[in-house]
């Protein structure tokens, strides 16, 4: 059996953009419940599960948006479309003790290294590097190329996660333009 491809899955969708998001993590209010239900049923996950994120100069691939292996996965790609970095959300809770013992992403034969930062752990293995941000009972994974993604933008993204407004949740979902109705 192949190893989850964690971190490449969203990567490598189709590279469609956001026209951009106008609701901020502070000034825009979470989407009501029956519309979360509703696109967590399109998505194939459970509710409690859908997360996204904003970081300067990063916008959401709209076809990425969806499930792998029981998360709720998005990506986002730089505003050049030099850079990408990969939102999982998942079950689950990191601690100091688990933190190393947990592979980072598809990458199962390199040594994990672990810091707290703040409420968050900064993780790296080989090429890979992640924020791992506890919140409940939900884990998300911010995951990139450590070569190609900066740590700050992943702390960035780290800091900025949050339950989509309605106006994230809408533009996460497939426009009826596209699916030809």
């Amino acid at each position: 059996m192949m190893r989850p491809a964690r971190a490449l899955l969203p990567l490598f969708l189709v590279p469609v953009l956001l026209t951009g998001c106008d609701a901020d993590k502070n000034g825009g209010a979470t989407a009501d419940s029956a519309d979360l239900d509703a696109a967590a049923r399109v998505w194939g996950v459970a509710p409690e599960l859908v997360y996204v994120t904003q970081v300067s100069g990063y916008t959401v691939f709209k076809e990425s948006a969806g499930e792998y292996e029981d998360e709720f996965v998005t990506a986002y790609r730089s505003d050049e479309g030099t850079t990408k970095f990969g939102l999982f959300a998942g079950r689950g809770t990191m601690t100091a003790r688990s933190c190393p013992e947990r592979p980072l992403g598809e990458v199962s034969d390199k040594r994990v290294t672990c810091e707290h930062d703040g409420d968050a752990w900064y993780r790296k293995a080989g090429a890979s590097h992640e924020y791992a941000v506890p919140i409940d009972d939900v884990l998300v994974h911010l995951i990139a190329d450590a070569d190609k993604v900066d740590r700050a933008v992943l702390r960035e993204a780290a800091e900025a996660v949050h339950r989509p407004t309605g106006t994230e949740l809408a533009a996460l979902l497939p426009s009826t333009n596209s699916m030809g109705t």
